[in-house]
Order: C-alpha cells, then sequence, then structure tokens
C-alpha cells in the first residue's frame, strides 16, 4: 500500500448506518489542517482541544448542519499529525455530503479520501503506537465478547507489547554480555561462569513459553476453535448440534444420511468462540452424493483443533468401526484432542461403558433431548481452548504465534552452542541476534512494506 504521508485525509469515522451522532474526521500537516480550518469557518479563531458549535457549509455557504468542531494539534491527537473532527448528526447521506464538500474545499492542500486503516498507519508511524496495539485497535472494534474486547483492550494499552519488549531487552542485554565475551577469546569459560549466560538463557525461554501460552489464548479468543462434529450416521451430530446452537440448524430425521454436507455454525461458550461443523455420517455408501458429503468430512477432520467423535450409547460397538478408524487417521501425529461422546443416554437404563473402545480423549455421555452432559461438554472445549476466568489474556494473531515460535527455535539452536563441551559463541550471538529481530517483527520495530500494507488494509476506512 503506497501512501503519501503528508498528503491531508478525511473519512467518516463513525459506523455504517444512522446514527444521533457522525463524525468526519480530517488529519495532516498543521498548516494544511490549520488552512483547510480558515476556508470552512473564514474569521474563526483555531483552539487546540476546545469544542466549538461551528456552522458546516458548502462550498456555495449554504448551511448543511450545525456541529461541534475540535482541532487537536499535532503530535497531540489519534495520528500524531494535526487532526480536526467534525461531529454533526449521523445522516449517512448528511455525512457523505460533507466528506464530499470538504473534499473540494481541501483540494488545494491535496486532501483525498483515506484509505482502510490509514489513520491507524499513521499513528504507528509517528510513533504514537506499536504495531501490536494497531491490530489490538481493529480487534477491540471487531470483538464478538467481552472476554475478546477485554483481552484486545490489553494488547491495545500494550501489555502484550510490553512483555515482548521485556523479552527482547533481555536478550540484547545477553547479546551484549557475549560480545565482550567475544573480545577476550581467551577467557569466556570464565566470562560465560561469571555472566551466568546459561542460566540468563534458561530464564529467557521460560519467559518465552509464558509469553506464547499466552498468545495462544488471545489467537483462540480472537479466531475461535474449529471444532468438527464426526461419527456414524444417526448417532445424533445433528441433534447435538441444535442444542449447543440453540435453535435448528440442522436438520434432524430418524433417516441414515440426512446431513450430507458440512453444516458450519459460529457459538460463544462464555465469551470464546467456537466454530462447529457439523459432518455427514460415515458409513459404507454406494450413494455418490453421500460418498462426496464422507470426503468432506475427512476433510474437515484434517483442518479440525478439536474432534467430537459422537457415538449412539446404545450401540456396543461400531457398525463402521474400519470407516472410523480410516477417517479418524487424517490426525495421526497431530497433537488434535478427541472428545468421545456417548449420545442418546435419555434412551437407555444402564450402559455398558466396558463396551466402548476409546483411542484417546475424553469420555462424555449427553443427550440432545434431556441437555445431559452438555454442560460438561461446553467446560471440557474451554478446557482445551485454555480459558480461565481469572487468566489475563492478550488478543495476539497468527503472525504473532509465528514469529514466537521462531524465537523458540532460534534460542534452542542458541542454547545447544552454549551448552556443546567447546562453545561456539559466534553462533550463539548469532542466534540471539535472530530471535531478538522476530521480536521486532511483532511489535513493528521491524517491518517490511508488504506487511504494513497487509494490516491496514483490513482496517475500516476512518480508523
Amino acid at each position: 500500500m503506497s501512501l503519501v504521508k503528508t498528503s491531508p485525509i478525511i473519512a467518516i469515522a463513525t459506523g455504517n448506518g444512522n446514527a444521533g451522532v457522525g463524525i468526519v474526521r480530517i488529519s495532516g500537516e498543521e498548516d494544511d489542517v490549520k488552512a483547510l480550518f480558515q476556508k470552512m469557518f473564514p474569521g474563526k479563531e483555531i483552539k487546540p482541544r476546545y469544542a466549538e458549535l461551528l456552522p458546516i457549509r458548502d462550498t456555495q455557504g449554504q448551511i448543511l448542519d450545525t456541529g461541534i468542531v475540535i482541532y487537536f494539534q499535532a503530535p497531540f491527537s489519534y495520528t500524531g499529525e494535526s487532526v480536526l473532527e467534525l461531529q454533526v448528526h449521523g445522516g449517512r447521506v448528511l455525512l457523505n455530503w460533507i466528506v464530499k464538500e470538504v473534499l473540494v474545499l481541501g483540494k488545494e492542500f491535496g486532501l483525498r479520501q483515506a484509505l482502510p486503516g490509514e489513520f491507524t498507519e499513521r499513528a504507528f508511524l509517528n510513533g504514537k503506537i506499536d504495531l501490536v496495539q494497531a491490530e489490538a485497535v481493529a480487534d477491540l472494534i471487531e470483538a464478538n465478547s467481552r472476554n475478546a474486547a477485554k483481552a484486545a483492550s490489553r494488547s491495545l494499552t500494550g501489555e502484550f507489547s510490553n512483555k515482548v519488549n521485556a523479552l527482547n531487552d533481555a536478550l540484547i542485554n545477553l547479546r551484549v554480555e557475549v560480545e565482550a565475551i567475544l573480545d577476550f577469546p581467551e577467557e569466556e569459560i570464565d566470562f560465560l561462569s561469571e555472566y551466568q549466560s546459561q542460566e540468563k538463557l534458561k530464564d529467557i525461554q521460560i519467559r518465552l513459553e509464558n509469553v506464547l501460552d499466552s498468545a495462544r489464548q488471545g489467537e483462540i479468543l480472537r479466531d475461535g476453535l474449529r471444532v468438527a462434529l464426526v461419527g456414524e450416521t444417526n448417532v445424533g451430530k445433528s441433534s447435538l448440534l441444535n442444542y449447543l446452537a440453540g435453535e435448528e440448524i440442522a436438520i434432524v430425521s430418524d433417516i441414515a444420511g440426512t446431513t450430507r454436507d458440512k453444516i458450519q455454525t459460529d457459538l460463544l461458550i462464555s465469551g470464546v468462540p467456537f466454530h462447529f461443523v457439523d459432518t455427514a455420517g460415515i458409513r459404507e455408501t454406494e450413494d455418490r452424493i453421500e460418498q462426496i458429503g464422507i470426503e468432506r468430512t475427512k476433510q474437515e477432520i484434517s483442518k479440525a483443533d478439536v474432534i467430537l467423535e459422537i457415538r449412539d450409547i446404545r450401540d456396543q460397538q461400531n457398525r463402521n468401526k474400519d470407516s472410523m478408524q480410516a477417517a479418524l487417521e487424517m490426525i495421526k501425529g497431530k497433537d488434535v484432542p478427541i472428545i468421545t461422546v456417548l449420545n442418546k443416554v435419555d434412551l437407555i437404563t444402564s450402559p455398558d461403558k466396558n463396551a466402548t473402545e476409546v483411542s484417546r480423549g475424553t469420555i462424555i455421555e449427553t443427550s440432545a433431548v434431556t441437555g445431559k452432559g452438555m454442560q460438561e461438554l461446553k467446560s471440557e472445549l474451554l478446557k482445551l481452548a485454555g480459558f480461565s476466568e481469572n487468566q489475563s489474556i492478550y488478543m495476539a494473531r497468527e503472525r504473532h504465534i509465528h514469529n514466537l515460535l521462531n524465537v523458540r527455535e532460534s534460542l534452542k539452536r542458541a542454547a545447544s552452542y552454549l551448552n556443546s563441551n567447546s562453545p561456539q559463541l559466534e553462533l550463539f550471538a548469532e542466534e540471539l541476534r535472530g530471535a531478538s529481530d522476530e521480536l521486532g517483527e511483532i511489535t513493528g520495530k521491524i517491518s517490511s512494506d508488504d506487511l504494513l500494507g497487509k494490516i491496514f488494509s483490513g482496517f475500516c476506512i476512518g480508523k
């Protein structure tokens, strides 16, 4: 995304639709914004951080609306530039009309429509926020639960950034000590002992794991867990999904093979998002359409974060055991949790639990009719998501996890170079530098134009 950073920009800062109040935001160099103010409000004195009720006029001098006008002088604004905000009535037609007229008035100053995320990008480029905080702005706007909003707010206030920066500072300090050791190679063993380099590296690794754990939970809170409901035909997968959703999402029938394609729905459990996928029942069939549905079931198994293997508790053994095992082979070797759900418990009096073969995971008895076991199932899903009411989670993204995992690998290699019989300090120092660069990419201290373009293009216009 190529931008002329010195040109003033304008956009509607409030959401789509009509509202009581709407905001038009202008940001740019101080001289441009002041000149535009004088053109819009001839003879008026511009006062920083002063709210004044003024008429908003078109290019012909006709009053469009009367609103509150506030000027934020650089660098004391959201973007770090000079910002002019027009708070007017929130009709969408009116707001668009005002933007169009102001664009004409500001043409001589190079005023143009802001691109998506450009106000926040300028805040980042002007040092008002780092890249993690910039992403948290979008996450806070898009939060679909209180927990997600709280986590995004923690990232926005710098909690995640502070932990990453503290890790980076520790790495840099260790690098400085290693460089000092390299200046005196004949005494490196004594230096390593004196500086406690091994102990410091171990401490950094422990702190990294704590940050990584919290970041993974933050990623789940932002993106959710993908849960595949898998099982034979007529074991109650669709009924289970309908109960969890609280509405009839999937068709329920006694006829085997009713669900022939995947049915997806997003649900919140205690504020944590889950993406449930009801799949076609697995069995041997000559029906071509049903075969396609079963193949799609296998695809969903390979993409799932959690698998609910649904069984009818009345069955003493799986009728299509070989087919089920073949389907679950797709996750062999992967750390994908499986919850075995023994459904339709309301239809039996004394289940033979010994007849249930479970390769791994938890067993929960449920009924989509009475609700038995549903709370236990929800609790187990939350447990797998790492959810805790008392834990401080900050919002994180896939790229953050990627960087942190790269740091982990760099530190593992660094430890192997340091702990060998003949320490390879040049390689040790290089791995520390690589780990430090990865942390710098998280906060934006080291960033590419492509990365910035991808991040800010996903924002709404006006933010």
